[in-house]
């Protein structure tokens, strides 16, 4: 008697809902792309208790036929594809034919849907059709999933807590909105709104509807393409970060995508604007060829292969990081909501009065205005800022030893001395450190290091790379060094801590010497070292120097490990802390 048998269409259902239906948000997901496929320009969700006994999705698209509705659950059943060559050029976020017969299969599915000529009332549980009649010509569909796992007890269990299945839902509604701006979506959750966005297709729009104002007004735009990718997005100011990834959002035309090297690329361009434990926030749009993109790798389709991905991370890296370059960064010490324009305009004419000096605060220059919907994104929200370079400030005092007091005519600042000069010292490191010219010092006292065995082997392994850095190395004894010059960039009277903290980060290396890495790492090492502390009063002269030092960094809004080096004070905020303006 044979062995191998073929199994019903139930149970590869349900094997196959395994991998597609994971939690409430995984339905979430699958019923609204399908009702992006569907031309839908408005979607609404309603949950109850996280979707774990209720998940409803409501579209206007272009609904189904009585024909095509019970297709919809059989198994590979798709309008999507329908021969191989298909499977190069996926334009739709569906098309494995998966989802709705794995969900049917472990609940109990509602369906009522029409395509303006006819319309069709289902309901399926257990992957069966119990009711199949005629229903309302509303054109659109509606599907109402409930006792969801019903049939499968092990995966009910493992379902988590209400609200850890209603925020995953709400994270995945809030990306939908974000890759479709122009589809209005609708989250709620125990008739209570919890997402809710218009439809303007208006990206930062959209951004302040899901992230509201105190983000979407520190957001700066972004547009750059090459021959094989066009992006387009909003990255956030430094000045707003968040303690994990799951806020740089990409998609890939269109489609939600989780990609590891995007989102290193990503991380990467605001090296040093902020610590290593802060990710920025991202909406990313990457367009392309749907022949560079293969989305058949996972049945979630989140996960994507794409060809030409260096590339594309080249792009991105290169794309961020200038438009951060070119954008002024220094924080505001007040936080504040953005004022009507009618305030502002009372504030500049008050100040003009008192003062007789007509200038308008840099602060009260920003505005965001959804109104004018027939202004392009880049019309709107457009704040002119002149570079550091041009800010022109004078100290004025130092505060606790720490602090330098500057102004200028927008207002007042505070720098952190040992921040700035922090920064001033790792740019100077890596530029000494990437150039081609070495100047070196010979050592009047020749420096011995004495190692163990493996670290002497790993430090000769590199002897030429020190070499090459200015160093004058040679081996001297057993396991031992002697450094008898060093490049002229070394802190002069901490060469041997220097030295020893160098050789620490080449034997620390865990997988081989970067060379690039190293120099980064050697340049923020020794610039915190070189850098004066807190607490240490330096001269006027000093303050002065140090900020037109600042001023010429190319990054001077954040010390090598992502701190602030500057915020501001606006004369608006000081007048509005004083109670001089009441605006």
């Amino acid at each position: 008697m044979s062995k191998i048998k073929v199994m019903s269409e139930n149970l590869a259902n349900k094997i196959a809902a395994g991998e597609v239906v994971e939690k409430s948000a995984s339905i979430v997901k699958e019923l609204c792309e399908n009702s992006i496929d569907a031309k839908a320009h408005s979607i609404i969700i309603n949950l109850e208790e996280g979707g774990k006994k209720l998940i409803e999705v409501i579209d206007d698209g272009e609904g189904m036929n009585e024909e095509d509705a019970p297709l919809a659950f059989q198994r590979h059943a798709t309008s999507k594809i329908y021969k191989d060559d298909d499977l190069f050029f996926i334009d739709t976020l569906g098309f494995r034919g998966e989802a709705l017969p794995s969900i049917a299969s472990v609940s109990r599915v509602e369906l009522k849907t029409s395509d303006g000529n006819t319309g069709t009332h289902m309901v399926i549980e257990g992957g069966k059709i119990l009711v199949k009649e005629k229903s309302s010509l509303k054109k659109g569909t509606s599907i109402k999933v409930t006792n969801l796992f019903y049939n499968t007890p092990a995966r009910l269990k493992y379902l988590k807590s209400e609200a850890s299945e209603l925020a995953n839902c709400t994270s995945f509604v809030e990306r939908l909105a974000l890759s479709h701006p122009s589809i209005a979506f609708t989250l709620n959750h125990e008739n209570h709104a919890i997402v809710k966005t218009s439809g303007s297709n208006d990206l930062l729009k959209t951004i302040h509807e899901i992230y509201g104002v105190s983000v979407s007004h520190r957001m700066l735009e972004i547009r750059a393409s090459n021959d094989d990718f066009d992006l387009y997005g909003y990255i956030c100011k430094p000045e707003i970060l968040k303690s994990n990834r799951n806020h740089m959002i990409t998609f890939v035309n269109d489609r939600v995508v989780k990609n590891f090297e995007i989102n290193k690329a990503i991380n990467d361009a605001y090296y040093t604007y902020k610590p290593d434990i802060k990710f920025p926030i991202v909406v990313l749009k990457i367009n392309t060829d749907p022949t560079l993109v293969d989305v058949n790798i996972h049945p979630t389709k989140q996960d994507i292969k794409l060809s030409k991905m260096e590339e594309l991370t080249d792009l991105i890296l290169k794309t961020i990081k200038d438009t951060l370059y070119k954008n002024l960064l220094i924080p505001d010490a007040v936080e504040r909501m953005p004022e009507s324009n009618e305030a502002k305009q009372e504030f500049v004419e008050n100040r003009i009065k008192e003062s007789e000096e007509e200038y308008i605060p840099e602060t009260i220059q920003t505005t965001i205005d959804f109104a004018a919907s027939e202004k392009t994104t880049s019309e709107k929200n457009v704040v002119v800022n002149p570079e550091m370079k041009e800010l022109k400030l004078y100290p004025v005092g130092l505060a606790h030893g720490t602090y330098i007091i500057a102004e200028n005519e927008t207002g007042v600042y505070l720098i952190d001395q040992h921040a700035a000069q922090e920064r001033i010292n790792y740019e100077r490191n890596m530029k000494a450190l990437q150039s081609k010219t070495v100047s070196t010092t010979d050592l009047l006292f020749p420096i011995t290091i004495e190692l163990s065995q493996s670290e002497f082997l790993k430090l000769k392994s590199e002897e030429e790379a020190l070499k090459e850095m200015g160093f004058k190395i040679e081996e001297f004894g057993l396991n031992t060094f002697i450094f008898k010059g060093h490049p002229t960039w070394l802190l002069e009277g901490h060469e041997e801590e220097s030295i020893r903290r160098i050789i620490d980060l080449i034997i620390g290396g865990l997988q081989g010497f970067d060379r690039i890495k190293f120099n980064e790492s050697i340049a923020i090492t020794l610039a915190c070292k070189m850098s004066i502390k807190a607490n240490m009063h330096i001269s006027h002269e000093a303050q002065e120097e140090l900020l037109n030092e600042l001023c010429a960094c190319d990054n001077p809004y954040n010390c090598p490990h992502g701190r602030p080096t500057i915020i501001k004070f606006s004369i608006y905020d000081l007048e509005r802390m004083f109670k001089r303006s009441m605006n």
